[in-house]
């Protein structure tokens, strides 16, 4: 039986599959000494707001250095989520029904991280939720890259346009408008109901900017793992 508590509870869900194709066994590569894998664990610990934290993962090698880490691992996913075509939301979906089943826990925020995006603040988990704990119309609060860039959409036709009409009116970076680029992975806080509903994210979304080029650092291939590395070094 599913117990609801009285407090507003929260759930932070890391997906870390082990077949990984452009850089095999990624969660699990070192950076600064420690595996991708743990150093996620680590800043959802830090966050100091998030009353279980566990990792979704079908190898056991994941499971078990997550484990040590402080990780909760209380089931292996199944193999049919754990493709190259298996989709986060359902990932997520899975993994939150599944734990409250077994634990017995009801939650009331669900937050989304990753160990391949590693340049986040623990700060931003806990802004995220208590963003949505201070407002009860949102549904979602996620990092986003700030950006002045252009950007392009291509046609059906093959010709292409401006993203935002406003693009056209070039200006200086200190006065123009900008875009946010969403980056979930680095901290995404959403209201669990929408996860059972199989939805990473709502409409009603306030989005905690950020502007360090560093984050966008995500961790595919070896090029990717040794620029962080490098990115370390020198901050």
């Amino acid at each position: 039986m599913i117990l609801k508590q009285n407090k507003i509870s929260s759930i932070a869900i890391i997906c870390a599959r082990g077949g990984s194709k452009g850089l095999k066994n990624k969660n699990l590569k070192l950076l600064n000494g420690t595996p991708l894998i743990g150093r996620v664990i680590e800043h959802a610990i830090q966050s100091n707001c998030l009353d279980s934290i566990i990792v979704s993962t079908d190898d056991e090698d994941i499971a078990q250095t997550a484990i040590k880490f402080g990780a909760e691992v209380p089931f292996i996913r199944p193999i049919g989520i754990s493709g190259d075509l298996a989709t986060t939301e359902e990932t997520l979906q899975h993994a939150l029904l599944k734990y409250e089943e077994v634990s017995g826990k009801f939650f009331d925020i669900a937050v989304f991280l990753t160990a391949t995006d590693i340049f986040r603040k623990p700060e931003w988990i806990r802004m995220a939720v208590e963003k949505l704990i201070s407002s009860p119309d949102l549904d979602s609060v996620f990092v986003g890259m700030k950006t002045h860039k252009n950007f392009w959409e291509r046609q059906e036709d093959g010709t292409w346009i401006r993203l935002k009409e406003w693009m056209s009116n070039y200006s200086s970076r200190q006065v123009r408008r900008f875009i946010v680029r969403e980056d979930t992975g680095l901290a995404c806080a959403s209201r669990a109901e929408l996860w059972r509903e199989g939805k990473r994210i709502g409409d009603k979304v306030d989005i905690i900017v950020n502007d360090d080029d560093f984050t966008g650092i995500d961790i595919h291939h070896l090029e990717d793992l040794e620029l962080a590395q490098a990115a370390i070094d020198i901050r």
